[in-house]
């Protein structure tokens, strides 16, 4: 039985054991939750590169507004442009 002769791992082993496990664990859920953040973003258009009449379009493809509001918009961002 070596360890009765004082040859086992310690208190210090014991705890750089458990210190290292939890640091491996937390490491593995850091890299899980920011690979599903990455999944999630991709396929994503970034905001600054879309165009406000892009914007409008795809509002007026999902129905969220009607044809004459999507004409009346798109005719407010032309006279805005002519104006800058």
């Amino acid at each position: 039985m070596p360890y009765w002769d004082g040859y086992g791992m310690g208190v210090w082993g014991l705890t750089m054991m458990t210190v290292s496990m939890v640091l491996f664990w937390a490491l593995v859920i850091v890299a899980i939750v920011a690979l599903v953040r990455y999944l999630q973003r991709t396929g994503r258009v970034e905001r600054g590169t879309v165009t406000s009449e892009e914007l409008l379009a795809e509002r007026f493809a999902r129905g969220e507004i009607d044809e004459e509001e999507y004409r009346r918009r798109l005719t407010a961002l032309d006279e805005r442009r002519r104006r800058t």
